[in-house]
């Protein structure tokens, strides 16, 4: 009988203590009276204090339209219904009021191209509230509302989260599929949430070079009885056919729509998207978020456990395409008012230095990855991070796989600087958020 080994792990990292003493938790900590961060996690988790906990979330991270009259209701379990009798619109948080406030002005993103020779974009909240929509319009005069489903397939462009929060502020259900997906994953995918439209791009980049991703939408629209149009972004200018009657350009939908688009009001259980997983079946399965969860979740989590601050620089790497993506570089970031960074490329493109030279140019200062890919800078050295400044770094992250000791120790020594906390998170598509994790306080 083999006798099972396992690794143990002894070596301990304490935080700076000014990392521990300006944390968003640590603040928290000092008003609510913990001395202990094992105290703080025991209360608010305590059967005593979770409800009034997350009650107190709620109240400081959205606005909501209607006050919620039952913080959660377990009446009907298994199923838990959360801030019963409220209202809410997550672009309305998301965008709306950092637009029509202080923030008006304020970088939501910073778009980098893949090609090298297209131009940065920087987007304000001011000008991100316009395009959304001008967007929303457009989807409205498709005949699109409240509990339709829309399939959106593109890749890391601007237009992505555009059109992500366009559709919630009608309240249309979104269902992103990976850009990466073949045309049987979309249409699989479409066909099984009911979508009555995709919305996708002309074609993208990879390495540089340009791809169509048109005809992917078109094969899975015939495989998709439901979808009756199909709205395209023209990114890369190739040559794609359009369906006349069913096909609409982005830029002719949005042609002299108006700037503005009220929110619609939404209870808190409205579903908010749905995004396929596989599981251990193989067969795509629809996991539902709902809106007043994930408005709660998203920025309490984020702004505890990577302690966003007004002038950081936040880059999640993930595509949207997957839950991280949705969270926390659409959800989380802008609920806070953040400036967050989207990439459209290869992280090795045009060399293996490109994400190092992106940090550099921009100041990013807070950089949530995977493990897989500080693999794989490990194997080409860290001579690449070195060639470049990453000092605005203050604090890394981890998500998508269980991080190997190598890989974090490579992580903090050439990207941490031998000093940065390693926030390691685990979750998975049907949380939608963290749901263990250290914080900057954590050893």
């Amino acid at each position: 009988m083999k006798t099972a080994v396992f690794q143990e792990e002894t070596r301990i990292f304490n935080p700076p203590k000014d990392l521990v003493e300006n944390s968003n938790v640590m603040q928290w900590m000092k008003k609510k009276g913990f001395k202990t961060e094992k105290e703080m996690r025991a209360w608010c988790s305590s059967d005593e204090h979770y409800l009034e906990f997350w009650d107190e979330m709620a109240k400081t991270y959205v606005d909501w339209h209607k006050p919620y009259t039952t913080i959660m209701d377990d009446s009907e379990m298994p199923y838990f219904h959360w801030f019963t009798g409220g209202e809410i619109n997550i672009t309305y948080n998301a965008v709306d009021r950092h637009a029509k406030g202080a923030k008006k002005d304020k970088i939501a993103y910073i778009w980098i191209p893949e090609p090298t020779d297209q131009p940065t974009q920087k987007i304000t909240y001011g000008e991100l509230y316009k395009e959304i929509n001008k967007f929303a319009n457009g989807l409205k005069s498709l005949g699109l509302g409240k509990g339709d489903r829309v399939s959106i397939y593109m890749p890391m462009i601007p237009q992505l989260p555009i059109a992500m929060l366009a559709c919630v502020k009608l309240g249309i259900i979104h269902s992103i599929v990976f850009s990466g997906f073949s045309s049987k994953g979309l249409m699989d995918r479409a066909a099984d949430c009911g979508s009555r439209a995709i919305i996708t791009v002309d074609g993208f980049y990879r390495r540089g070079k340009p791809l169509p991703l048109k005809p992917n939408a078109d094969e899975a629209a015939a495989g998709a009885p439901s979808v009756e149009k199909i709205i395209v972004f023209k990114r890369s200018g190739v040559d794609v056919t359009m369906q006349e009657g069913r096909d609409v350009w982005w830029h002719d939908l949005v042609k002299d729509q108006p700037e503005e688009c009220d929110p619609v009001w939404l209870d808190p259980e409205h579903r908010l998207y749905i995004l396929y997983t596989s599981g251990t079946t193989g067969k795509p399965k629809g996991i539902e978020h709902a809106t007043g969860g994930n408005a709660v979740g998203t920025p309490q989590t984020l702004h505890w456990v990577f302690d966003l601050k007004e002038d950081d620089v936040w880059w999640c790497t993930a595509d949207i395409g997957w839950v991280t993506g949705h969270s926390y570089v659409v959800y989380g970031p802008l609920i806070l008012g953040m400036t967050s960074l989207i990439y459209e490329g290869a992280a090795d493109y045009p060399d293996i230095g490109r994400w190092w030279k992106i940090i550099q140019d921009h100041k990013v200062t807070v950089l949530y990855t995977a493990p897989t890919a500080i693999r794989m800078f490990m194997k080409q050295g860290p001579e690449w991070p070195a060639k470049y400044d990453i000092s605005s770094l203050r604090l890394l992250g981890s998500v998508g796989e269980p991080i190997n000791p190598e890989a974090w120790m490579w992580y903090r020594e050439h990207i941490g600087r031998g000093e940065l906390q390693i926030m390691d998170t685990w979750w998975q598509t049907e949380t939608g958020t963290f749901l263990t994790s250290p914080l900057p306080i954590t050893p």
